[in-house]
């Protein structure tokens, strides 16, 4: 065991077990610790500043000193600082929360059961959509359909809906109940000469096969999408695929679910990303920016059909049984009701309509270099993949690690992004970033691609010139 040190560094490695990190090298490396942050910038024990352009993990959306969010916090930790929701108990925060979120949802909602992260949320999703068609006498209609590169967390259920290799493997997953249909990504799965929407009908078509294939309505309950499938490597769907996808779902009578965790609260150019890409879901999921992610909380948005469905079998059975300890939780609550009253008196969703092209025609003008094979995005959110040969989009060998390397390159640059599965770069910046810090993120990350490249051509691993 290494000695017991007094550094950050030291004491990390001594005690901390740190998510989605590799452990072994962990041990050498030591983490990047960080002291301060204020606006879009953060800084390290060392003093190193960095713009941080992936909003902490997609969600820190107001940036990282917003002192409205630190009173709301404070005011409430005097007056209630902790209670629960179960056994109908309830408090003004989880009450004033709920019903914003209803009037702003993008279709009409009835209810908000409140967890504490994505995860929790999407877990809860999964028994929803089990206890609900129990409610409907329909034992056999349990299976949900998720996609291969979807993110939908990392909690048991959370994680079978989860499309990522590593996310199953060595976990046992997943579980029974959950398969995935095809990645939607143009770009990478589209056949020569497939426009966009031909390629989105193919896309709705292997949704009913696999449908079919697993025992048609009477077993299909429920197929969930992200609007943007964010860690897949920001994937933006392709035209018309959402319409398309939509038919499918309903007639088979199926519950369509937006997982809206990173897409939610104005990241697409509006407040949710059902409203870009037409999505009309029967339940939404929404954390993160919810709250600013100054406070851990989450929540789940049921239709009217839903909730009746729950409350017929709660009924029968005499309870309800399902919630967290700090579900609603009253200071969460309480920063997530300022959070959304920011955004509707500062306007954000302008703000990021205003702003983004500057984001979105900055990075696409990067599409001419030898390592950049597609860039995608919108509003606030955009990936960029690297490639290895820009004709023939061969992907380099993941033992490479490109991705990683050039986000560790822009790290030095003094700017935070974060590489992705398939060597996809992310790019989710605070909500309230400006032009000037916008244009200081593509110059950043353009000194880190020449760097990559450089880095890449030294190893004998770039087909391009």
């Amino acid at each position: 065991m290494k000695p017991l040190v007094n550094s950050p560094s030291a004491r990390d490695i001594q005690y901390f077990v740190h998510p989605y990190t590799n452990l072994k090298a962990h041990q050498t490396e030591g983490p990047l610790v960080m002291r301060e942050g204020k606006g879009v910038w953060v800084t390290d024990d060392a003093g190193n500043k960095y713009i941080e352009g992936l909003a902490s993990l997609w969600c820190v959306s107001l940036g990282f000193n917003e002192e409205r969010l630190i009173d709301a916090a404070v005011e409430q930790m005097r007056r209630l600082p902790s209670y629960h929701t179960f056994a109908g108990k309830s408090h003004d925060p989880g009450i004033d929360l709920a019903e914003r979120l209803i009037k702003i949802a993008p279709v009409p909602m009835s209810k908000v059961f409140f967890a504490n992260s994505g995860s929790e949320a999407n877990d809860t999703v999964v028994k929803l959509v089990w206890y609900y068609n129990n409610a409907l006498d329909r034992p056999k209609k349990k299976k949900i359909i998720a996609r291969i590169k979807g993110y939908h967390g990392v909690t048991v259920a959370a994680a079978s809906l989860t499309g990522l290799p590593n996310n199953h493997r060595d976990f046992d997953l997943p579980i029974a109940n959950i398969v995935h249909t095809e990645c939607p990504h143009y770009y990478r799965f589209g056949k020569p000469g497939e426009t966009e929407e031909q390629f989105a009908t193919r896309m709705a078509e292997a949704l009913e096969q696999k449908i079919l294939a697993e025992g048609g309505a009477e077993h299909c309950a429920a197929f969930i999408a992200e609007p943007i499938m964010g860690a897949g490597g920001v994937i933006t769907p392709p035209k018309t695929y959402f319409e398309k996808i939509q038919a499918v779902v309903k007639k088979y009578d199926m519950l369509m679910i937006a997982d809206e965790v990173i897409c939610g609260f104005a990241r697409t150019g509006n407040m949710f990303g059902s409203e870009t890409y037409g999505i009309k879901p029967d339940m939404m999921v929404m954390a993160k920016a919810l709250s600013s992610a100054y406070l851990p909380i989450s929540a789940v948005m049921i239709n009217e059909a839903v909730f009746q469905g729950l409350v017929k079998e709660s009924e029968k059975i005499g309870i309800f049984a399902h919630g967290y300890t700090y579900s609603a939780h009253p200071v969460a609550a309480a920063v997530a009701v300022e959070t959304l009253k920011i955004y509707e008196e500062r306007n954000i969703v302008n703000h990021v309509r205003r702003v983004a092209p500057r984001l979105q025609n900055g990075l696409r003008k990067f599409a001419d270099h030898p390592l950049v094979g597609e860039v995608r995005g919108i509003g606030l959110i955009a990936g960029v993949e690297l490639v290895k040969d820009k004709k023939t989009k061969e992907s380099f060998d993941v033992k490479l690690a490109v991705g990683p390397y050039l986000v560790k390159r822009a790290q030095a640059h003094g700017l935070i992004l974060r590489a992705m599965a398939g060597d996809h770069v992310g790019f989710c910046p605070p909500l309230i970033i400006n032009e000037g810090e916008i244009d200081m993120i593509l110059e950043r990350f353009g000194k880190s691609l020449d760097d990559t490249l450089s880095w890449v051509k030294q190893n004998g691993h770039a087909k391009a010139a």
